[in-house]
């Protein structure tokens, strides 16, 4: 029998805001790049539009390019640089295409206060978790938490489309399109599948936005549905971020959760369906 399923739909927020202060994005001054080119990918650890401070290189677990056609192996492909507080990868493009990148990070532990957990909990998109400590009486519980962070962007490369932008990087947590946004208008919805651990994760909650050309970032939520899919309505032009955070608890002596987070980033130009 056929399981019926249902979409979450995004719907946009009235208010405009920021996005949370721990979240890690990569993010480009214009996504829609000429072949044959350098371009600065930015890793801004804190915000989508403000980096509060540097990524080591040595939390890399894996750094990832593809592209239809790079014109050289990822290590000459990519240079590195500190931009103040802003961790920044250089990219030389090849030929024309949808272009693919990637950063995984090692797993970090971070001990939290019960106010801040809580905090951090109801703003950065992790409800289950806060009801979850609500039902069970543990909102003065003091936690260690283990944290991994999971990026992608994905930026168009002359005129020509393909399918780079659709490869599982076998993250630990990721937030793969399942259509090319670069083929997409103003109006149109995207689906992107959310996985963890390689498997789709059903009733995940998810964050999304945009950046106008006026710097307001406009906010969108949704949840997945049983295959693991969420449908956000691209409501308007400017650069996009998804991202969600997998948070279990951990039967450990020493440590309380386990977070596995997971961005997406790329660009919708001011272009309306006819």
């Amino acid at each position: 029998m056929k399981r019926k399923t249902v979409m979450a739909i995004a719907v946009a927020l009235v208010v405009t805001a920021t996005a949370s202060g721990h979240d890690l994005f990569m993010k480009l001054d214009s996504y829609f790049l000429a072949p044959n080119t350098r371009a600065s990918v930015r890793l801004l650890n804190g915000t989508f539009q403000k980096s509060d401070g540097l990524v080591a290189r040595d939390r890399f677990r894996d750094i990832s390019l593809f592209a239809p056609d790079l014109g050289a192996p990822i290590s000459q492909s990519l240079k590195w640089r500190d931009e103040r507080q802003t961790t920044v990868m250089e990219v030389k493009t090849g030929g024309p295409g949808t272009y693919l990148v990637g950063v995984s990070t090692k797993p970090r532990e971070i001990d939290l206060k019960a106010p801040e957990f809580n905090r951090y909990l109801q703003h950065d998109g992790i409800p289950d978790t806060l009801a979850e400590r609500k039902k069970n009486n543990e909102l003065n519980k003091n936690v260690r938490e283990r944290y991994s962070k999971h990026v992608r962007a994905m930026f168009q490369v002359g005129d020509e489309l393909s399918d780079d932008y659709k490869r599982q990087l076998n993250y630990p947590a990721e937030i793969i399109p399942q259509q090319n946004p670069y083929a997409l208008k103003v109006g149109d919805t995207i689906s992107v599948l959310c996985t963890v651990e390689g498997q789709p994760v059903a009733n995940q909650f998810v964050m999304a936005g945009w950046e106008s050309r006026d710097g307001k970032l406009h906010l969108l939520e949704a949840r997945t549905n049983a295959r693991g899919l969420a449908t956000l309505k691209l409501a308007g032009a400017g650069k996009w971020y998804v991202k969600f955070i997998h948070m279990l608890p951990l039967a450990h002596p020493d440590l309380n959760y386990e977070s596995k987070w997971a961005s997406l980033t790329f660009e919708i130009r001011n272009r309306k369906r006819a």
